[in-house]
């Protein structure tokens, strides 16, 4: 019974000093365990079982990913300064924090004001899109662009009622704001740049979702428009992130602007000796015979020029789906007019060339080199 006393005393006897406080083993242990707890519960908190969880409640997909990183994070803070406390390390949840001025309840307080907005900024984007914007008339590209704006400038006046509802001193702020101010000037100029021509895009809406464009060597289908970059998917199935500053300082082609309908130009060359006129109703009827060509405005072919051993020939489609696969498009007419006019007998010849000697057996005679003083 005494050596049971006596191991119980030494679990729990103050041996170590810290910070002017004693800890026994027993208060470190109990420091680790909430320590252990917190890192498991956090890492939970941040899983994709969670998250898809979130996204079946209708959330969006940034704020739920704001919601997992916010609680691990605040779950991995809060078993910190629990296990503070059950070690034996008091901590003042109400005395401002050196250098900060501000204290550990305000700071809490304040990460969840900040999460609420962000929550109210998705779920009014939300609201507005699904019960006005849906049934307005609008273009659907619009109706987004008005939902992005709309939840920009919630964010923007939460977080302003947000600092004034946390208990800071609005004031302490401005030494802040002019050094924010020199670090846009300097080195978040793009950042600022990029999330201007993101409210200038969704303002004049020079392209939208959905649309089919090309920038430099870029080309690819919108996909969505945020406040910094743009996301495009290729043909391929690649994202691309593009700061949305390209598209304000760059010439962007866009296919679907306005009208989807796409002009095609498919240029065919025929031998010399080929009927024309047969060649372009070949051409016409391939154009009419494919799902993906428009009937009006109706396609035509053009005779182009004379080449040196073809005629040139252009057949023009139109077609208001196909853009987002031009490729394709061109390679299934090119098949078709292959087929019909090898079925029909039409050459479509290749480059050559013929030499004609006109004194082939003086040719013969030297193994096919010719002497200086014998007369082609």
């Amino acid at each position: 019974m005494r050596n049971r006393n006596v191991n119980s005393t030494w679990f729990f006897a103050e041996r170590f000093q810290v910070f002017g406080h004693h800890l026994s083993i027993a208060g470190i242990s109990a420091f680790a365990f909430a320590l252990i707890f917190g890192i498991s519960v956090s890492s939970f908190l941040q899983s994709d079982r969670v998250r898809k969880w979130l996204s079946r409640l209708g959330l969006d997909k940034n704020f739920v990913a704001l919601v997992t990183a916010f609680a691990g994070l605040g779950v991995f803070l809060g078993s910190i300064l629990v296990g503070l406390e059950l070690a034996g390390l008091p901590v003042d949840w109400h005395t401002p924090l050196p250098g900060i001025g501000v204290s550990l309840t305000t700071i809490i307080r304040l990460v969840v004001m900040v999460v609420a907005v962000f929550w109210l900024s998705s779920a009014a984007k939300r609201f507005i899109f699904n019960r006005f914007l849906s049934n307005s008339g609008m273009e659907r590209a619009m109706q987004y662009s008005v939902a992005q704006i709309i939840g920009y400038v919630t964010l923007v006046f939460g977080f302003f009622i947000v600092l004034q509802n946390a208990g800071i001193d609005m004031s302490a702020l401005t030494v802040f704001a002019g050094a924010a101010g020199v670090g846009v000037g300097l080195g978040l100029q793009d950042i600022a740049s990029n999330f201007l021509s993101g409210l200038v895009i969704l303002t004049e809406r020079p392209i939208a979702v959905g649309d089919r464009i090309e920038i430099g060597k870029l080309a690819g289908s919108v996909r969505e428009i945020r406040a910094r970059s743009t996301t495009i998917v290729t043909n391929d199935n690649i994202a691309l992130i593009v700061p949305n500053s390209h598209f304000v300082k760059e010439t962007v082609t866009n296919w679907s602007h306005d009208d989807p309908r796409v002009r095609f130009r498919l240029p065919v060359g025929i031998a010399t000796n080929s009927d024309v006129e047969k060649a372009c109703a070949l051409l016409i009827e391939v154009a009419n015979e494919h799902p993906g060509a428009l009937r009006d405005p109706a396609p035509a072919v053009f005779f182009d020029s004379f080449g040196e051993f073809t005629y040139n020939l252009e057949l023009v489609v139109w077609s208001d789906e196909m853009s987002y696969r031009p490729r394709r498009f061109r390679s299934e007419l090119n098949f078709a007019i292959e087929r019909k006019f090898r079925a029909a007998g039409i050459e479509i010849p290749n480059p050559q060339r013929e030499i004609t000697f006109r004194n082939p057996l003086e040719v013969a005679k030297n193994d096919g080199k010719l002497r200086d003083d014998v007369p082609l």
